[in-house]
Order: C-alpha cells, then sequence, then structure tokens
C-alpha cells in the first residue's frame, strides 16, 4: 500500500500490484497510465529496443536498497512498445530476514 501511496503522490497514478509467486518474492505493478509517456508518440525504428521509462526501474530499485532490500527489478510490458499495460516486475533476491540471523 506504501507503494501505491507514492506513485500517486509522486506520478499521479495508482499501480495495481499482483503477486507472481507461491514464495511471494516475485510481484509485478500494472499501470494503466504512464504519465512519463504522455509526450512520447513513437519510438524510431532503429530506437525500438529503448525502454524509454526505465528510469522508474531504476528509482524502485535504489528506493529498495535504501532499505536494504535486493530487488531485480525490470519492464515486463510497455505501453510504448504497443502493450495494453505498463508492467514492472520486481523480484526479491534475498529474504529480508537472511540479514537478521547475519548481525547475532
Amino acid at each position: 500500500i506504501l507503494l501505491q501511496v507514492a506513485f500517486k503522490m509522486y506520478l499521479g497514478v495508482t499501480p495495481s500490484v499482483s503477486c507472481s509467486s507461491a514464495a511471494g518474492n516475485e510481484f509485478s505493478l500494472i499501470l494503466d497510465k504512464n504519465p512519463l509517456v504522455d509526450f512520447v508518440e513513437e519510438l524510431p525504428a532503429e530506437r525500438a529496443s529503448l525502454c524509454y521509462c526505465n528510469l522508474l526501474c531504476g528509482v524502485i530499485r535504489g528506493a529498495l536498497e535504501m532499505v536494504h532490500l535486493a530487488a531485480e527489478v525490470t519492464f515486463l510490458q510497455d505501453r510504448l512498445k504497443g502493450d495494453a499495460v505498463t508492467e514492472i516486475g520486481i523480484t526479491f533476491l534475498r529474504k529480508a530476514e537472511d540479514r537478521k540471523h547475519r548481525r547475532n
């Protein structure tokens, strides 16, 4: 829920969250509207592999690192590439409990 509040506060949109693994270490953020692409019409053919909104992945990964959570953050779907929604996948690389055991 905190993540949804942060997106609403800084980008003006609220993402849907869907868990994609039984272990609970993977989930997706689904944005029906991505405000970062409002002024981008179409990517040139020679730049089709460009992930214009990769900035969001870096911001999310950096925020998680600030609270000592290692994660892999990638785009799964992108509206600029013809997908219906923008989907960002987040996979935690290790559990928070792993860090607690090292302190003891």
